[in-house]
């Protein structure tokens, strides 16, 4: 049993965090006020490694990883900076609406287009990155919006580039919300994995303020319930990717989607956005049947030479703007 006050108090927090845990299925913990296991320097300050500080899997270690760095951003720029920052970034475009339009005038799920070099499972997906070369050939390709990390997001809305941008980061903190919102970023993703109650309904409310969306993404049902069952939740995200083995099982989306879940979603008008795993036609027209009105790729588009010839790839046809338009006249 701890000691010392300083041991009660991190005990404190750690049976507060496992609580939370068993009663919210929250997949990926936070890290523990021990910290990770260091090295010996002396025996009051040696900690030794067990399951309670070490990672469990690689998005733990970045859930951790993000949370020093967070700390140390704050401190290089605290949140009375941003504020006084805010009234020169432009306005917010519309995240949602720009997903429903494309999906009104394509028939075909509104397309968020991801913006990376690398991922977790995978490594480097792409070795010559160039965000604003990738990001301008998704707007050309007909991407309703796209996403990408902060200094991504920045490089790519001060080249120009209208789509609204989703940060792609691992949100644990209120105060990414603020910086995500200086770097220009529309809509910013928050995941039940990480996150309580409490923390996504504190975050998704300081999104509205700031006039951005808020993704909130799902892995299983646990989550699926516990997402549904908050007020105010506009867009939800079913990631089909496995936190644990990295393993995709696109039918995650549309069994997720059945049953009353269903009419809930339409009852409170949520849109619906499909995650991972998606690269062709077939599985655009799997998780649209099920009932998504979205999709995020990122792997199969980002790897591609000619983002916009990838996308009529994924899509089975030339979804651009232009198309569109050609399509219109036509008629």
């Amino acid at each position: 049993m701890p000691e010392t006050p300083a041991e009660w108090k991190g005990w404190e927090e750690k049976r507060i965090q496992e609580e939370i845990i068993s009663k919210q299925g929250i997949s990926i913990r936070r890290r523990p006020p021990t910290g990770p296991p260091t090295h010996a320097c002396g025996p009051f300050d040696f900690k030794l490694q067990n399951e309670g500080n070490t990672p469990r899997n690689i998005l733990e270690e970045i859930v951790w990883n993000t949370e020093r760095e967070v700390t140390e951003m704050k401190e290089k720029t605290p949140l009375g900076a941003l504020h006084k920052a805010l009234p020169a970034v432009d306005p917010p475009r519309d995240f949602i609406g720009a997903l429903k339009a494309r999906k009104a005038e394509t028939g075909l799920p509104g397309l968020i287009a991801e913006v990376k070099k690398a991922s977790p499972s995978k490594g480097v997906i792409q070795p010559d990155f160039d965000p604003v070369r990738i990001a301008r050939g998704y707007e050309r390709g007909g991407a309703a919006c796209l996403s990408g990390s902060f200094e991504n997001l920045k490089a790519i809305r001060e080249a120009g580039v209208q789509c609204p941008l989703l940060c792609k980061e691992f949100i644990i903190d209120a105060w990414q919300l603020y910086y995500a919102r200086i770097k220009g970023a529309d809509a910013v993703l928050l995941i039940a994995a990480v996150l309580p109650d409490q923390d996504l309904l504190y975050m998704t409310k300081i999104t509205k303020a700031l006039k951005m969306a808020a993704l909130v993404e799902v892995h299983n049902a646990v989550e699926m319930d516990r997402v549904l069952r908050l007020p105010g939740i506009q867009m939800i995200g079913i990631n089909n990717r496995n936190l644990e083995n990295f393993e995709v099982d696109i039918t995650n989306t549309e069994s997720l989607l059945q049953g009353v879940r269903s009419g809930i979603i339409r009852e409170k008008e949520i849109l619906v956005v499909a995650e991972s795993g998606l690269s062709t036609p077939d599985d655009i027209a799997l998780v649209q049947n099920a009932g998504v009105s979205a999709v995020l790729v990122g792997e199969s588009l980002v790897k591609q030479d000619d983002p916009a010839a990838g996308i009529a790839s994924l899509f089975g046809k030339d979804v651009s703007r232009a198309a569109q338009k050609n399509e219109t006249i036509f008629v």
